[in-house]
């Protein structure tokens, strides 16, 4: 997908400027991004717990990978407003109606031929840290795609108020993920949740490791 100098720079910059807020003001630390794909079909797979989530994590990213987008689904309501459409859409974002969406499920499958998406598998946030159940679409939508899976934890934000300093947070990267067993079996729902699965026990392995893991 072709996207204008002037949209990336604009993306750019935003997370520059969220970056000196996250990093200098308070401590929102990164680890792992190193392997992070510079190229290629990204699906950036992470815990959400905090409506920060989806402002910090696209900076964690772009801080490594300055002019790429990094696309994410977001609820349609976030759209109603003109202002609000209009930031939310600069920054790679696009409405997704609760439930399915058969429209957004194509936008994501072909971004991820070629682009970084970021995505919540378990569709809602909780504020209380707990990890819950990935969607089995997100499932589906590894099968059909087979972009590189990183594993994300995001730990700390549901904690932070704004405006705020010195508050601690962290995004922890993991290594991309092998799901070529899973990609032999039948394109049926249980090979989609199995796959999921394996995302979220990835996400909880790298939340225990920081002593973060609520279930």
């Amino acid at each position: 997908m072709k996207v204008s100098f002037l949209r990336r720079f604009w993306v750019t910059f935003s997370a520059n400027v969220v970056g000196f807020y996250a990093s200098l003001l308070n401590r929102f630390t990164v680890s792992g991004d190193e392997g992070i794909p510079a190229s290629g079909g990204v699906l950036i797979a992470s815990n959400h717990i905090s409506a920060y989530d989806t402002i910090f994590l696209p900076w964690a990213i772009v801080r490594r990978f300055p002019f790429q987008m990094i696309w994410a689904p977001a609820k349609e309501e976030l759209f109603v407003k003109p202002f609000q459409r209009w930031i939310y859409s600069s920054w790679g974002a696009f409405p997704v109606r609760r439930k399915r969406d058969v429209r957004a499920g194509r936008v994501i499958n072909e971004l991820l031929e070629t682009q970084k998406v970021m995505l919540f598998p378990e569709g809602t946030r909780n504020r209380q840290g707990i990890l819950g159940k990935g969607n089995r679409g997100v499932g589906k939508i590894i099968y059909d795609t087979r972009p590189t899976v990183i594993p994300t934890a995001l730990t700390g934000l549901n904690k932070w108020k704004f405006p705020g300093f010195g508050q601690k947070a962290k995004v922890i990267f993991g290594a991309p993920l092998d799901f070529s067993d899973l990609y032999e079996r039948e394109n049926i729902k249980e090979t989609h949740i199995l796959i999921v699965e394996r995302v979220m026990d990835a996400i909880a392995e790298l939340l225990k490791r920081e002593g973060a893991f609520v279930q």
